[in-house]
């Protein structure tokens, strides 16, 4: 059986390691769904302000549970030839 988290990961929930500001929750969650972060920000406030219920548990359980996507390696630079006159 596998755990939460590795299920968050197959199905592309993961906080971003990039473009996150608190815990990269929303960032992800905006990415899953094809938004910018902060229109994603937005509408995860926007959707907590409708719920009910306790909405200040939401983003640490999310935190918690959400696996952080692993950061893109940084390219090496390539050589470029001088052009020799």
């Amino acid at each position: 059986m596998s755990s939460i988290s590795e299920l968050f990961r197959s199905h592309g929930l993961t906080r971003a390691a990039e473009g996150g500001i608190l815990g990269g929750v929303c960032a992800g969650l905006g990415r899953r769904i094809g938004l910018d972060p902060w229109p994603a920000r937005l509408l995860f406030f926007l959707v907590l302000l409708v719920i009910p219920g306790c909405q200040l548990l939401v983003y640490p359980i999310l935190w918690i549970l959400m696996p952080k996507d692993e950061p893109s390696q940084p390219t090496a630079p390539t050589a470029t030839a001088w052009p020799t006159a």
